[in-house]
């Protein structure tokens, strides 16, 4: 089974033609257990989201703040592996027919072996892997796999980036890219910024590429924000605030009721209806 690039391309270009931005949610694998990650994506998806980034958990999370680094630390102390991360792809895939990416830092992919973890992405239905800490420069072996096997793969850019190194990484990046909003690690932010806005504006001056922001949306206003000048909005660390403060009163059903109603909210929000 060939990966589902397609898949995502066409979702995003669905969202497009509906003249809106899509929802793309953050949950990650084992999270509180690898069987309620799955269902938390499911509900993400159930509420409204359009395609869902499944985090690998790293147990040296440089790039995310302290409710994901929270979940992470959970889901590896449950004995996480790799093989529970393609599970989740899988189920949570045949479930809703809708994309699933990986969202994971470069070294677990580099011991696993790029070829069995493409080759084992694309049989689960994945879509493609965000590469947060790979170097465009450095990916050429990473990218020749990944499209042989039908997967996107999507890089990150951040407001620090000059406009020279923006055409690198996007000429070289498929699916979407990834826009940071803001310098730092992952989390809701009181404010998503000009940032974000002068940062989508540059990137989309040289890739004809979906540009979807993350970083900072918590909420249906900064949604519909974010959505007035991006083609994808991203949320991570508000759904799993939502599961971590369920999970403390040992409530996972609501837990899961509360990432369904969050997903709804923002997809109101990225539709202009907040």
């Amino acid at each position: 089974m060939s990966g589902n690039i397609q898949l995502l391309n066409d979702t995003l270009a669905g969202a497009r033609a509906e003249g809106r931005s899509a929802l793309i949610a953050y949950l990650p694998a084992g999270f509180p257990t690898v069987d309620g990650g799955i269902e938390a994506i499911k509900a993400a998806f159930d509420g409204g989201a359009d395609v869902v980034e499944v985090g690998l958990p790293h147990s040296d999370p440089v790039l995310d703040g302290p409710v994901i680094q929270t979940a992470d630390d959970i889901a590896l102390r449950g004995g996480l592996k790799i093989k529970d991360v393609m599970r989740t792809v899988r189920e949570t895939y045949e479930a809703t027919g809708k994309p699933v990416l990986v969202m994971t830092y470069w070294n677990p992919i580099d011991r696993y072996g790029i070829e069995r973890f493409t080759a084992e992405l694309a049989e689960a239905g994945g879509a493609g892997c965000i590469l947060p800490d790979l170097p465009v420069q450095e990916s050429a072996t990473w990218r020749e796999h990944a499209e042989k096997h039908g997967l996107g793969t999507v890089f990150v850019v951040a407001p620090s980036s000059q406009d020279e190194r923006l055409a690198t990484i996007t000429a070289a990046g498929s699916g979407f890219v990834y826009a940071a909003s803001l310098m730092g690690v992952t989390g809701t932010r009181e404010s998503v910024g000009n940032q974000a806005q002068d940062l989508v504006r540059r990137t989309k001056a040289t890739t004809d590429l979906p540009v979807c922001v993350g970083l900072g949306v918590s909420d249906a206003k900064q949604a519909k924000e974010v959505a007035t000048f991006a083609d994808g909005v991203i949320v991570g660390s508000a759904f799993v605030k939502r599961m971590l403060e369920a999970e403390a009163v040992g409530d996972t059903a609501a837990g899961l009721a509360a990432v369904r109603a969050l997903a709804a909210e923002l997809a109101a929000g990225v539709r202009g209806n907040a």
